[in-house]
């Protein structure tokens, strides 16, 4: 295995044509906890068709099918095992939609050195049918035992909370069957469904999904700090700092700071991080 970052920085991947439907959005919005309490207005705008929103973290889905095209990029040969999901970002230019047909077209962006591994920027931008730019998905991909290959090591890590106490910390409980929900998302790893497989993987019990975590803590700080109005978000971008189980609680510590909304979550159970360096960028 091998990583040649001039031959691969700046590779175009197969495209990826997604049509989803209000199904879609509702069933993503179930696997990230939403309809608690079922008759909740709130809860009903995310989990029932009529005048349905789409929270910002969905737009990660329609992106996912852009991943497997990293087998095709030249100077990028790696052992799959060994590819981490280390950072989520989405920068969006207008709110998703309940249904559309959109075209997206992937990109390698980046290949930083980090020593121990290669760092592997995927950039993945999300057009409409009239060609209009949605939204663009940026996966940070660590691959461990690839590194050593000279060059930049990238930015270092940023959005650090300040030195304040949060301005409150939001409480949101999984349930035990989250994780068996949110693979029919379209990541069916079987870490996150089949005991026997996580033990090989050196957990105790199957692990929540790592986006799975992304958009409960992105719908923590829509639903109560920005009123549950899903259009302010411009930019969410968050580190995953760690991994959390089924059923547990997390909770969402954050700092409004101008026009940002810095963010860390915590298993409340284990006291252990799950997402860190998060921030979301609101609209003017």
């Amino acid at each position: 295995m091998a990583i040649d970052p001039e031959q691969a920085r700046g590779a175009q991947l197969p495209p990826v044509n997604v049509s989803y439907t209000a199904d879609r959005v509702i069933l993503y919005h179930l696997g990230i906890g939403a309809g608690v309490p079922p008759t909740d207005p709130g809860e009903l705008a995310y989990t029932y068709e009529k005048n349905l929103k789409v929270l910002p973290s969905f737009a990660v889905i329609p992106a996912m099918g852009s991943l497997p095209g990293l087998a095709q990029v030249p100077g990028l040969q790696f052992n799959w095992a060994m590819l981490l999901h280390g950072e989520q970002e989405v920068i969006l230019r207008r709110p998703v939609p309940p249904e559309a047909t959109l075209a997206t077209s992937p990109r390698i962006a980046e290949i930083y050195d980090k020593g121990k591994g290669a760092l592997v920027i995927l950039e993945a931008e999300s057009r409409d049918e009239a060609g209009e730019s949605l939204f663009t998905n940026r996966f940070s991909l660590f691959i461990r035992g690839e590194g050593g290959f000279g060059g930049d090591s990238g930015p270092k890590a940023g959005y650090q909370p300040p030195a304040r106490a949060p301005d409150a910390v939001l409480e949101s409980p999984t349930l035990p069957q989250q994780a068996l929900l949110y693979r029919l998302c379209g990541d069916k790893n079987p870490l996150h469904a089949d005991p026997d497989f996580a033990k090989l993987a050196g957990f105790d019990q199957p692990i929540l999904h790592g986006l799975c975590s992304y958009g409960i803590a992105c719908k923590a700080i829509v639903d109560r700090v920005l009123e549950g109005d899903v259009t302010r978000v411009a930019r969410y971008r968050a580190r995953f700092a760690g991994v959390a189980f089924p059923g547990e609680t997390f909770h969402t510590a954050y700092w409004r700071e101008g026009q940002s909304i810095l963010l860390e979550v915590k298993s409340a159970q284990r006291d252990a991080p799950i997402i860190s360096n998060a921030v979301i960028d609101l609209r003017s």
